[in-house]
């Protein structure tokens, strides 16, 4: 089905875009990628590999996390005590936008994707400390990828812990308003780690498979997840997956996915493949535009959308 030659063309012709994009300055580790960097893979249930790019650099989950700490909290808690905390709805703000927050009532995130509603969700995975609860998240990221190996980067959780002065913001606003009851310091310390988790887009590729193959492993056939919290966590990666501009992807590209602002996407077309890329070129909502451009490419030449 998906030809490497035509791969590795797709890549060269969606790095063309690059110059229009910006690296995630405002977290000085993330400044630090090259913007000419453009790498895919793609991972089909029978256990073939298509990739094209440097597959091996790692990348950081940052909002991609997002997705994976929703699954294990649904898993904790269920369905109905997480989205006491927080909404099902889409928003047309940034994902780091305070705005919707003092409009909504009662007050609480309007989603588990922006930042408000991902700080929430975090907030409510299970352990007695910050450490126990990232260590039940990593082994979660783990299982999915199938590589135990996986851990965070330091230097990206540092840097992201020393600048996130918004994120702290929303934490105080949440707390004000008993969506979380926990300290401020305690929470930023897991979510930078949680976002630091880092990973190759291989990896990325066979957690989407995982989410793709509705919760299970299609090589051991364990059931990682249920299926009812797969189908939530595709549905939340095409309603907000990709920022304020999840609507224009879903009807362009039309693949279940979620983006981060390091460059990555997580991709999931179901029953069919799971997709890891990582461009660091950002486009002005903090999607990776070259990313973005590959899937358009991939998914009008294979007929991917789910729509």
């Amino acid at each position: 089905m998906y030809e490497k030659e035509e791969l590795i063309r797709f890549v060269q012709e969606a790095k063309k875009y690059g110059h229009q994009g910006k690296v995630a300055s405002y977290i000085p580790a993330l400044g630090k990628a090259n913007p000419n960097d453009l790498s895919i893979a793609i991972y089909m249930p029978d256990g073939r590999i298509i990739d094209a790019g440097d597959v091996t650099v790692k990348v950081t989950l940052q909002s991609i996390s997002k997705i994976i700490a929703l699954a294990l909290v649904i898993m904790d808690h269920g369905e109905k005590e997480v989205f006491k905390k927080v909404g099902m709805e889409p928003t047309g703000d940034p994902f780091h936008s305070i705005a919707k927050l003092e409009e909504t009532q009662p007050t609480k995130p309007l989603n588990p994707m922006i930042n408000a509603g991902a700080l929430a969700v975090t907030h409510m995975i299970s352990g007695r400390t910050v450490k126990e609860r990232l260590q039940r998240l990593i082994s979660f990221v783990r299982k999915l990828a199938g590589n135990p190996t996986i851990s965070y980067s330091q230097e990206v959780a540092q840097s992201e812990f020393e600048t996130a002065f918004l994120n702290r913001s929303l934490c105080y606003f949440l707390r004000q308003h008993n969506i979380i009851n926990e300290d401020v310091e305690d929470l930023m310390e897991l979510y930078t780690k949680q976002c630091a988790i880092e990973m190759t887009c291989i990896d990325l590729a066979r957690i989407g498979l995982v989410f793709a193959m509705d919760g299970r492993d299609p090589f051991t056939e364990e059931e990682i997840m249920p299926l009812d919290v797969a189908r939530i966590c595709k549905t939340f990666m095409v309603t907000c997956g990709m920022y304020n501009a999840s609507g224009e992807f879903a009807i362009k590209i039309g693949i279940p996915a979620k983006s981060g602002v390091s460059g990555g996407i997580l991709a999931s077309v179901p029953k069919r493949c799971g997709i890891g890329i990582f461009g660091p070129a950002l486009d002005d909502k903090g999607n990776s535009l070259t990313g973005i451009k590959l899937l358009e490419f991939l998914s009008k030449t294979y007929s991917l959308s789910i729509f």
